[in-house]
């Protein structure tokens, strides 16, 4: 079982931040700044040298102006 930021369904959650941060033509400085966080907070996520905890990829979603639960429901079902 592939688990963390190994595991498929993680890493199309994670795409489909940066996907809306690029459509929002957002940095990752800006992103960092609306979570009050460093500009390596989200480089280190988007790489996947760091994980999100549920909190944080709901505050990740929010600061994307994103349905975080709507999200989840579209991620694919199988790795």
């Amino acid at each position: 079982m592939a688990r963390g930021i190994h595991d498929s369904r993680y890493r199309w959650v994670i795409e489909q931040l940066i996907e809306a941060r690029k459509r929002q033509a957002l940095t990752q400085q800006a992103v960092a700044d609306k979570l009050g966080k460093p500009q390596q907070y989200v480089s280190r996520y988007e790489t996947g040298e760091r994980r999100l905890d549920i909190f944080e990829y709901l505050d990740a979603a929010a600061a994307l102006e994103i349905d975080a639960l709507g999200l989840i429901a579209t991620a694919p079902k199988t790795r």
